[in-house]
């Protein structure tokens, strides 16, 4: 049966590239400070692009979308939700707003987990917001011919309520008296939180959440700037992947967390670099505009369209975006794809 001790994380050894991970992102974090106080710009742009991002990622995740022109419309408050996948996505928006907010004021305990939970299904019809499951549920995996099995099995629904709870005191304990260092409680945590898949749906977006507020509350805030999601969404590959290696065992206790450990630790690393980079191309006067555009592509993985250059770049005329945007393509450093609404570049390889 499952037992949560996490004072016993004291007395875990820690590899290497564990140790290195974590020290690069405190380096990254006092970097963040430095570049907050020293470029005194206003970060508000990059709270709101994060914020979007990290709704329709979450959400993406999960097979929840919608276009982004609705998506834009559904945070601008110029709509309201129309279906079930945009009343979901405007749960999110408003959980991810309050931790946003307020996430010094929010315990971690059993009922603001369910309070937020309940927050999450806020636009939607039906009783299951704020609700632990009361039959057991299963993670299933499809292979290449479409064969569905059990990956997983969560911990049963009548053991939920207490399983919450247990890592909720637990992680508090840890923090305030075990001394555990926060960058290795927190992936335990989360990943004890997926095991115990505690709801009936929105575990996944549940968690990413839970991740913000904890790293929020322990100082390391970058993913107000920029989405912990997205970049989890760009990985979900590997995401799953070190989420099964380390769920093996975890009913016996003898599961290895270090893997879903390192992957959440190396998602925040990329997030800090990623901060570094957008703050210096949005800040830096003395590079042209033509240069500050072609930066951006250096410093992004994936698709850029026209209106995201325009919001990292507000200062930038749209003509001057599109003369750059030729140019760039012309010269081979980017190539279009897609076309019509859902016309991108990218960075050529």
């Amino acid at each position: 049966m499952r037992v949560f001790n996490y004072e016993l994380l004291k007395k875990t050894n820690i590899d290497a590239e564990t140790l290195s991970l974590i020290s690069e992102i405190k380096e990254l974090k006092g970097k963040q400070n430095i570049f907050i106080d020293q470029k005194k710009v206003k970060l508000d742009k990059l709270v709101q692009i994060a914020k979007i991002q990290s709704t329709e990622a979450s959400n993406k995740i999960e097979g929840i979308i919608t276009t982004e022109k609705r998506l834009n419309d559904l945070f601008s408050e110029k709509t309201a939700p129309q279906n079930r996948s945009e009343e979901e996505i405007m749960g999110y928006r408003g959980v991810l707003n309050l931790i946003h907010d307020n996430y010094q004021y929010i315990s971690l305990k059993q009922n603001i987990i369910l309070q937020m939970h309940k927050d999450l299904y806020k636009f939607s019809s039906g009783a299951i917001g704020g609700k632990y499951k009361v039959v057991d549920n299963y993670i299933h995996e499809e292979d290449a011919e479409g064969n569905k099995k059990i990956r997983f099995k969560p911990l049963q629904a009548f053991l939920t309520s207490d399983a919450v709870r247990d890592i909720c005191e637990e992680y508090g304990k840890a923090i305030n008296l075990y001394s555990v260092e926060p960058l290795i409680l927190i992936p335990i945590f989360i990943l004890d939180f997926l095991c115990i898949h505690p709801f009936s749906d929105g575990n996944g977006r549940m968690s990413r959440l839970l991740t913000l507020l904890l790293l929020y509350q322990n100082g390391f805030i970058v993913g107000k700037y920029i989405s912990i999601e997205k970049l989890i969404e760009k990985t979900k590959n590997k995401y799953y992947d070190t989420l099964k290696i380390s769920s093996n065992k975890w009913h016996k206790n003898k599961n290895n967390v270090f893997p879903f450990v390192k992957y959440i630790l190396e998602i925040i690393v990329a997030a800090y670099r990623d901060f570094e980079e957008r703050i210096l191309i949005v800040t830096e006067k003395k590079l042209t505009k033509a240069n500050r555009i072609k930066e951006i592509f250096s410093a992004h993985l994936g698709k850029l369209s026209k209106a995201e250059i325009k919001k990292l770049l507000p200062d930038i005329s749209e003509p001057m975006i599109e003369k750059t945007l030729k140019g760039l393509t012309a010269s081979g450093y980017i190539k279009k794809i897609d076309g019509g609404k859902n016309t991108g570049y990218i960075k050529a390889m």
